[in-house]
């Protein structure tokens, strides 16, 4: 499992109901939303005070020192840059930058003096690179510039938003924001997003369970999902694993799933990886591989109602239950269940009382 396979795209069946459900926008909670134009000295000295934190759900520091060398000359040029947003955490009341992550580390490594983070105990010395031939900034560093210059970057202000959610009693907020704010370009899948706000000790197993040979089996592709969408299965089996609990949308029950496991006790770990990878072994041994490829591409309907089944009958499996499954997926109700309005509270009980009733007669 420890080998990095290559990334590419899982084969799914295209079913309208489970692409509806994942454009849901999901209910925010009461937020409060305030401007202020900071001036650089005072945020990077709320950098340097911890009152500033990056979120584990960021990605790391990306930019080259040209770019960022560019937003300091704009700073210095009075040239307009673009806001930063920034969430209240309720606990500890820090500052977690979820947008504007390179404009900020831009600005405190330059006061630092140094440019990114420290490797092989090594640091390179921020000079201002890349700006045009004529530039009065090019190769500076802070504490190289006239002392006037210095004063005017201090003094610059950047404006930031700040957001605090005030009902309800949580941090719920933080997925929906993260969203909207994640918009241009490639939009983050659901699962993408899930990872970075909710990362812990799930997000970390989900990754490892990803790479079971018998999961890439039942997928039908050995390679990893380049959208993640391979990893929000495994998430949407041990979510279900409690169908009572269940309530649309299912993108809410899966990141409501997710938050409430994200830093889950390991010996309840452990229970869940167990479950799931002897569900795969068993699902290979009796159906095959790809074996929820029942119409085109993996059907997700099907899947989780099949694979929860198993789940709860690893050592009651039926001699013929090959056989059975064959009836099921041909079967008018289930097949009803699988194609459309796959997402809502009766058709995903109804569809896992039918694969449990005709698979193991329970």
């Amino acid at each position: 499992m420890s080998n990095i396979l290559e990334e590419g795209s899982i084969d799914l069946e295209n079913l309208t109901s489970e692409n509806e459900d994942s454009q849901i926008s999901l209910r925010v909670g009461q937020l409060i939303t305030y401007p202020a134009d900071y001036t650089l000295e005072v945020l990077n000295q709320k950098w340097l005070n911890s009152e500033i934190q990056v979120p584990p759900f960021q990605r790391d520091f990306v930019w080259s020192l040209t770019q960022s060398s560019k937003l300091i000359e704009s700073f210095l040029i009075g040239l307009p840059v673009p806001a930063v947003y920034l969430y209240t955490e309720r606990d500890s009341q820090k500052y977690l930058i979820i947008d504007g992550q390179q404009r900020l580390k831009s600005i405190f490594y330059f006061f630092s003096g140094y440019f990114g983070a420290q490797e092989n105990n090594r640091r390179l010395p921020f000079r201002l690179k890349g700006l045009s031939h004529d530039s009065e900034f090019s190769g500076k560093a802070f504490d190289t510039l006239h002392e006037s210059e210095q004063g005017w970057l201090k003094n610059s202000t950047l404006r930031t938003f700040t957001v605090k959610q005030l009902e309800p009693d949580d941090d719920r907020s933080m997925y929906q924001i993260f969203e909207r704010l994640n918009t241009g370009g490639t939009s983050l899948t659901s699962q993408e997003i899930r990872d970075c706000v909710y990362y812990g000790e799930l997000a970390k197993a989900l990754r490892d369970i990803n790479l079971l040979e018998n999961w890439r089996k039942i997928l039908g592709k050995p390679g990893l999902d380049s959208r993640k969408r391979d990893v929000e299965l495994i998430l949407r089996f041990l979510a279900m694993q409690n169908i009572d609990e269940y309530r649309k949308p299912m993108k809410l029950f899966l990141n409501n799933y997710m938050k409430q496991n994200q830093n889950i006790e390991s010996e309840e770990l452990k229970k869940l990886e167990h479950v799931f990878e002897a569900t795969c072994n068993m699902v290979i041994a009796q159906l095959g591989e790809n074996p929820f490829h029942v119409r085109a591409g993996l059907n997700v309907a099907v899947f989780d109602a099949v694979m929860v089944a198993f789940s709860n009958n690893l050592g009651s499996i039926p001699d013929d239950v090959q056989a059975r499954y064959n009836e099921l997926v041909h079967d008018e109700q289930f097949v009803q269940c699988t194609s459309s309005n796959t997402t809502d509270d009766g058709i995903v009980r109804r569809r896992f009382r039918l694969a449990s009733e005709r698979l193991f007669g329970n």
